[in-house]
């Protein structure tokens, strides 16, 4: 059995065009060599991921208002939520990456994972159209979606009430530092409030720094109380 034999048994669809799939797991470093490569997919994954799983919440939780289905999207399409699920079906072994990505961790960077299970939802869309990414989205979201018995607070969120609450103003969050390729950026975040030590965090974009910093700020605190 070929390795995309493999893959293509482990997510549950077996492509008609298998130039789709090779399309998907081809991540843009080893593109120039073989004229693919999966960022347009990319784009496609993330709308057809974030409909489905809409639809999925919608009718799971048919009494809950619009910002918990709105907390308990966010998290479930996140990139680490992405992440997760691609390292779960191997995802990072069947990608295609050039030797500089591969001596690099490609295979297992979180960020390259996430986007490529995208592009992978793409690729079976345009191969099969929704009703098999609705399929495949609902059996590897399945745990994911029943072991959130409440709607995730995001942690920004929660840590900006807590901050205004004890009338400390509102957290500022600072980009110290940007490094890497514009394919895989690294943002460096320092989260600020007063009267209390700073905290830094690191991320694939600066939202996710954030989140990250306020997280550590949240369980610094929480261990101090």
């Amino acid at each position: 059995m070929s390795n995309l034999d493999k893959l293509q048994k482990l997510i549950g669809w077996k492509f008609r065009n298998i130039n789709l799939l090779e399309e998907a797991i081809t991540h843009s470093s080893f593109a120039a060599k073989n004229n693919l490569n999966n960022e347009r997919m990319e784009f496609l994954g993330d709308r057809v991921l974030g409909i489905v799983i809409a639809d999925i919440l919608f009718k799971k939780y048919p009494d809950e208002d619009e910002g918990g289905l709105a907390k308990r999207h966010s998290a479930l399409v996140s990139g680490k939520t992405l992440a997760l699920i691609a390292k779960e079906i191997d995802l990072g072994e069947y990608m295609e990456f050039s030797e500089s990505e591969k001596s690099t961790g490609g295979s297992n960077n979180a960020h390259l994972l996430a986007n490529a299970m995208e592009a992978l939802l793409g690729a079976i869309y345009l191969d099969g159209d929704l009703q098999p990414c609705k399929k495949i989205i609902g059996k590897l979201w399945a745990d994911k979606i029943d072991m959130m018995v409440k709607p995730p607070q995001d942690p920004k969120t929660e840590l900006q009430e807590w901050a205004q609450a004890r009338k400390l103003g509102i957290p500022e969050y600072k980009i110290i530092e940007r490094n890497g390729p514009d394919h895989c950026p690294v943002f460096v975040i320092s989260l600020h409030i007063s009267g209390y030590s700073e905290i830094t965090a690191k991320g694939s974009s600066k939202r996710e720094a954030e989140k990250k910093a306020a997280a550590l700020f949240l369980e610094k605190i929480k261990d101090n109380e």
